[in-house]
């Protein structure tokens, strides 16, 4: 074999010589009933050489030297019948003219020989390639049997490199496609056993180990009916990225991925207002505080999109601003980019920074979110959430800032822990202030997100791979969710429709309970929840309630243009009132007494259940 590619096109060239001549002799055998006159014969003797030499000549140029015939598709052979036709045709007119007296007969049938003849030696490699390869298999024996859902293009281009590359895993054995035509069809040898009503049958009739979707342009809310069904057989679920992400890539199956919660939530892609952004966003100096957190860098990368005419990025954590500073760098090369280390508890340096910069807009993302070690050190939250705010939005008064838009949580909502209390203080920072203030102050309030710093679902993920137990607080717990892109996409969007004092609340969609998300990615990673992995009940932590709000009582709710974003009826807070409380809350920081501290929280958020602080003091885990 290694001699055949050292010498290809010689080898080829002598056995495509040999098949001509044998051709033609066929052709004469066939046309005088085997018994070939003796001028017939001596004719293509004296014109054999001209005949091998047009094919040959004709197959170099239309490269059936240099194709990779083991891996030929249908363009080889269009090529190679091509090639024949051609050569075929300059044989008639030069032989004609020169009178060669094979006849018109002969000549159309070697032509004809010919063409099947050098096709099906090429063919054979393809053969052998496949022989060799359903050997290999057979031999080592390997799994994976893998159901496909989806009867497109994707699937035949997954389809193929399951069967024609021996390093895969995969062993495609049924196809499920929604398109009754395309049922007891095949797909490069596959069958189409049936609709999505067919998956759970078809994974029991294989014997399929991992289901894989192949619909690349599938709508979310059709993407999370199909995988609902394939939750509910035992098959390891994987999906295809989109086709344009396919192209390119010498391993398709290496991009194949893990079926991830944001596939099961279902939700459409966020429409923008991509006008009204520019409005506020493009040709203007842009401050990011939390710029290295998972929202703060998400918002970074947005807002990178806009054209800003500066884009500056505030974190006190220097290895995450670091890495989005190289990938804000390569990913939008024109930028003019500033990442600075500064904490925003340190009045004097934020106060130089808007004093050096002047920034016009202020996206206010940088906070201690981790619900039970904040319970643990509440003079810490106040620090950072409270005083930190209160000195980006003084700064933001004086030097002029025209938009200042701060990411808050649910947990601000009748809030159980300290944590949610002290965002709860910074909405009433930016409505008291908005008051007073030619700067627009606005807050968007939102849930969990999906693969933030603390999120449940990498500590799940986590906990899984080490072979369990999956532990959750309780039962019943329910929070809402959203995706990163999605929440740092929506806080940009009601950015653009502040005009001071608002709450903007986002649509999170229907709230999912923890336990079924548990259950969830147990099943997406090929285990059956309660048998291979248990999941384990901790109880409630420090703060914790069993549900989120993102509507206080007093609070109205009205619609904007947009579908997902809606906005609460301002509370008025007198902005001096509120400082004066806030200092008496710096002082009872100094002092470091939690349950004084706790209790002028109380007092500044009457919605603070202050009963809790202090229980299970002793019981922090991993967040959730």
């Amino acid at each position: 074999m290694e001699v055949l590619r050292k010498w290809r096109i010689p080898v080829f060239g002598i056995v495509d010589a040999t098949l001509i001549v044998s051709s033609y002799l066929f052709a004469l055998f066939f046309r005088y009933s085997f018994s070939i006159p003796g001028n017939q014969l001596s004719n293509l003797k004296n014109h054999i050489l001209v005949i091998i030499a047009i094919y040959l000549i004709t197959f170099y140029v239309f490269g059936m030297y240099t194709s990779l015939w083991s891996f030929a598709r249908t363009d080889e052979f269009i090529m190679a019948i091509s090639a024949g036709i051609l050569a075929q045709v300059i044989c008639l007119i030069l032989l004609g003219i020169r009178g060669l007296g094979l006849g018109v007969s002969v000549q159309l049938l070697a032509g004809f020989l010919i063409i099947i003849s050098t096709c099906s030696f090429r063919l054979s490699f393809r053969l052998v390639r496949k022989a060799r390869r359903i050997s290999g298999t057979n031999a080592t024996k390997r799994g994976d049997n893998a159901l496909i859902i989806g009867g497109g293009s994707a699937a035949a281009i997954i389809i193929n490199e399951m069967k024609n590359f021996s390093e895969s895993r995969y062993n495609p054995v049924a196809v499920i496609d929604d398109d009754l035509y395309k049922v007891g069809t095949y797909i490069l040898g596959v069958k189409v056993v049936g609709d999505r009503g067919q998956i759970e049958a078809a994974a029991r009739q294989y014997q399929a180990s991992v289901i894989l979707l192949a619909i690349p342009s599938i709508s979310p809310e059709n993407k999370k009916e199909i995988l609902d069904i394939c939750k509910r057989t035992d098959c390891r679920i994987q999906i295809i990225p989109r086709i344009e992400e396919m192209f390119g890539s010498d391993n398709l199956l290496g991009k194949v991925r893990d079926v991830d919660v944001e596939d099961l939530l279902g939700r459409d892609a966020i429409r923008l207002d991509t006008k009204g952004i520019k409005d506020y966003i493009e040709d203007r100096i842009v401050v990011v505080t939390g710029g290295g957190g998972s929202i703060g860098s998400e918002l970074s990368r947005q807002i990178a999109r806009f054209g800003p005419r500066k884009l500056i990025v505030i974190d006190i954590y220097e290895n995450n601003a670091y890495d989005l500073q190289n990938e804000l760098k390569y990913a939008f090369p024109t930028l003019d980019l500033e990442v600075l280390i500064a904490s925003v508890r340190d009045k004097k340096r934020i106060d130089s920074i808007f004093s050096e910069y002047k920034p016009e807009v202020v996206f206010h993302a940088a906070a201690h979110k981790h619900v039970p070690l904040m319970e643990h050190s509440p003079s810490e939250a106040i620090k950072n959430n409270v005083f930190g705010t209160l000195n980006v939005a003084e700064a933001a008064d004086r030097y002029g800032v025209r938009k200042f838009v701060m990411v808050s949580t649910d947990k601000a909502v009748n809030p159980t822990n300290i944590m949610g209390a002290t965002k709860r203080i910074c909405e009433m920072i930016i409505q008291s202030m908005d008051r007073t203030s030619k700067t627009d102050y606005v807050a968007v309030r939102f849930g969990n997100v999906l693969g933030s710093n603390g999120s449940v679902v990498p500590l799940f993920k986590r906990q899984i791979a080490r072979g369990g137990p999956v532990t959750i607080t309780h039962e019943d717990v329910t929070r809402f969710f959203m995706t990163i892109p999605e929440a740092a996409q929506l806080v940009i969007q009601a950015g653009a429709y502040a005009i001071g004092g608002e709450i903007f609340i986002l649509d999170m969609g229907n709230p999912v309970k923890i336990y079924d998300l548990a259950s969830d990615l147990i099943k997406l990673s090929g285990f059956v929840p309660g048998k291979d992995i248990k999941i384990e009940i901790t109880g409630l932590r420090p703060g914790e309630k069993l549900y989120e709000e993102l509507l206080m009582d007093e609070e109205g709710l009205r619609k904007t243009t947009h579908e997902k974003i809606f906005i609460a009826k301002p509370s008025y807070i007198d902005v001096t009132e509120l400082k004066s409380r806030i200092d008496e809350l710096r002082f009872l920081v100094d002092k470091g007494d939690k349950g004084e501290i706790a209790k002028k929280v109380s007092e500044i958020v009457c919605t603070y259940d202050i009963s809790r602080f202090g229980s299970n003091q002793d019981n922090v885990s991993e967040t959730s």
